[in-house]
């Protein structure tokens, strides 16, 4: 009878080890998945910030490099006008070329007014040059359009002596003037020709998406 009773009780014994041994495995698989998680969880997220950090580092020394080189762009874009303002000063010391320059910066207004007088407004020193360049004008135009166009200078009120020259052509009464001043023809070509410019110095921009 005892010994019925010890193997009874070995028996109990070993089936609470074995089960214990079993809750225990399972414990330890669960703790071990969740772990898992919590490692896998946190490499991810640290995984992603680095990566933004990354990213946020790379777009900031793209765009001020970026930026750089918009600058030294613009910059040699400045000097280039501010050579071309000088060099403006000088195209009325060679009188013949000053001339025709003229010529065709009157005829060109006389074209767009279309008008049979018009007067053109000059520095004082270049009358008599333009005085020339207005004959030469008149003649031309009239060969062109088969119209007369008289064309006198207004003394009245002349282009400042510290203008580069040019003209400003004047029709219908004084209400409407064509600016062909050396200063204005650069000021356009400056806004109108700068990215033709832009283009031909630093090639065309590939991020560009409309044109």
């Amino acid at each position: 009878m005892t010994a019925f009773i010890r193997q009874e009780a070995m028996e109990k014994a070993n089936e609470i080890h074995v089960k214990a041994d079993e809750e225990f495995a399972i414990e330890k698989s669960k703790l071990v998945r969740q772990e898992t998680a919590a490692i896998d969880s946190s490499y991810e997220k640290k995984f992603k910030q680095a990566s933004m950090s990354q990213q946020i580092t790379r777009s900031t020394v793209s765009n001020k490099t970026r930026l750089r080189v918009l600058s030294a762009r613009q910059e040699l874009l400045n000097r280039l006008f501010d050579e071309a303002s000088k060099k403006i000063q000088k195209v009325s010391k060679d009188k013949a070329k000053y001339q025709t320059t003229l010529k065709n910066l009157i005829l060109e207004g006389a074209y767009a007014l279309s008008e049979s007088k018009l007067q053109v407004k000059a520095r004082k020193a270049d009358y008599d040059v333009v005085k020339k360049a207005i004959d030469e004008a008149q003649s031309e135009y009239k060969s062109k359009v088969d119209k007369d166009v008289a064309i006198t200078i207004d003394e009245s009120d002349p282009l400042p002596e510290g203008s580069a020259g040019g003209v400003i052509v004047v029709g219908t009464g004084g209400r409407i003037d064509i600016n062909n001043t050396f200063e204005e023809r650069l000021r356009l070509l400056e806004t109108d020709a700068l990215p033709s410019i832009r283009v031909t110095l630093f090639g065309e921009n590939q991020n560009r998406k409309f044109r």
